[in-house]
């Protein structure tokens, strides 16, 4: 009988795991680290969801769109959350994603109306450094002129990296080439993602790294450390606001809906300032932490218009390209 009770209690354990759904996201690397929003998220929903939340790593944002591509209606994909405003307008033409059905107040700023992308948070691209540097440069113009080693990412890869690309683009226009002939110099590392080329900073191989001006916040709040700043430029800085979206082809569409309408609660909104490091998409209850106040506030924000993204993305990627060959 004991054989008999333990083989039973076998099938019933096997037969309730068989019954709890699986949600598969797609994310970047750095959102599901230990220190990342990944961990609690993923306590969070399963809480209320009565299901396994599975994230899958692709590397970094502009990967993500590459994978899903690839892998078309075939992807195991149900959601992918990382994808951003300069990919949205690709993302879309593939007609790979469905409707969201979220409906959201948003604390971001530019008006937003997508009935596909729910965005979850939201930041400016700068150039971070640490606060002994001499002789910050204000612009492009002068980070040209200058000595100063910078890492950057891959914007075939990675969202920032992409995003620079854009910045440069959107301040410049039809300077953008002279701008990048003048900054190959500076350059010391093309890291595929984020993660990487901040860790190469922290380690001392460059003056300053491509960043956001809420990386600093991580250094103040996380280690009482006040010696990490962006640096203000006149010409403004480039917005990234990052969205989710749901496959069409999930097999698992409430429970992916279900997770995109989780994502603009106060469960989700309140874990991103300290763990991705960015202003959320709404703002949590308990407002942003103390160590946001600091933070450089852009002269001018900029963001092309995702319909002009691709466009302008595919000219900036050549004059990139064409500069870091000579």
């Amino acid at each position: 009988m004991k054989h008999l009770t333990f083989a039973a209690g076998v099938l019933c354990a096997t037969g309730a795991l068989a019954q709890t759904p699986e949600l598969t996201v797609y994310t970047y690397d750095s959102f599901v680290t230990e220190w990342g929003p990944g961990p609690q998220i993923e306590t969070a929903f399963e809480a209320t969801c009565g299901c396994d939340l599975k994230f899958v790593t692709a590397g970094d944002g502009a990967a993500l769109m590459a994978r899903i591509r690839l892998e078309g209606e075939r992807t195991e994909a149900d959601v992918v959350l990382g994808l951003d405003t300069n990919l949205t307008a690709a993302a879309r033409a593939t007609g790979l994603f469905a409707p969201s059905g979220v409906e959201a107040e948003y604390d971001l700023p530019v008006d937003w109306a997508d009935d596909t992308f729910v965005p979850y948070d939201w930041g400016y691209f700068a150039f971070v450094h640490k606060t002994d540097l001499k002789a910050v440069p204000q612009d492009f113009l002068e980070l040209g002129r200058s000595d100063l080693k910078i890492i950057i990412q891959d914007p075939r890869s990675s969202t920032p990296g992409l995003g620079l690309l854009l910045w440069v683009k959107a301040a410049y226009g039809d300077q953008a080439a002279q701008v990048w002939a003048d900054l190959s110099d500076n350059i010391v590392t093309v890291s595929k993602g984020w993660s990487e080329a901040y860790g190469l900073f922290l380690e001392g191989e460059a003056d300053m790294v491509l960043s956001y001006t809420t990386s600093p916040a991580y250094h103040i709040i996380a280690e009482s450390d006040l010696t990490k700043e962006a640096a203000a430029f006149d010409e403004g800085h480039y917005m990234q606001i990052e969205v989710a979206a749901r496959l069409a082809a999930s097999d698992q569409p409430e429970l992916a809906q279900r997770f995109l309408q989780f994502i603009t609660t106060d469960a989700f909104q309140s874990v991103i300032p300290t763990t991705n490091w960015m202003y959320p998409a709404v703002t949590p209850e308990a407002g942003l932490p103390e160590g946001f106040n600091d933070l450089v506030e852009p002269y001018k924000s900029l963001l092309i218009p995702e319909a002009e993204a691709e466009t302008a993305r595919d000219a900036a990627l050549v004059e990139w390209l064409s500069a870091l060959s000579r």
